[in-house]
């Protein structure tokens, strides 16, 4: 068993596409228009044969609701992991990433949470 496909729910493909790849640096992987949607995905630089990031409309009420709450909450939707979790912040920073939390020690990780200006509050951890 493998992941190969993680949604996360958008609330505009557009401007979803424009932030994860002008901002966090992914790369579009698949786009395939679907009526009023599309089939997006993005992948990460470092593994483009690896995971795809669905970038999944929110035409469904209750994903609606779920997302909300989520954000809401400050519970991240996904968490992405990086090597420099203070070098990714700073980048990220520099850029107009808005963060409801710096990094910070835990234990074995550092977590940093930011808005994703899409409905979503996304993790970045590093391991030490």
């Amino acid at each position: 068993m493998k992941i190969k496909l993680l949604s996360i729910l958008v609330d505009n493909q557009d401007k979803a596409l424009k932030f994860y790849t002008e901002i966090l640096g992914f790369i579009k992987k698949t786009e395939i228009p679907m009526g009023e949607h599309k089939w997006l995905t993005v992948v990460s630089r470092e593994e483009q044969d690896g995971a795809e990031i669905v970038l999944e409309p929110m035409g469904f009420p209750p994903a609606q609701t779920y997302q909300a709450s989520l954000y809401a909450a400050g519970i991240p939707l996904a968490a992405f992991q990086v090597d420099d979790i203070h070098k990714e912040y700073e980048r990220l920073a520099a850029l107009g990433v808005t963060f409801s939390m710096k990094p910070t020690a835990m234990g074995a990780v550092t977590l940093a949470v930011f808005d994703d200006t899409c409905g979503n509050n996304i993790q970045l951890y590093q391991v030490h």
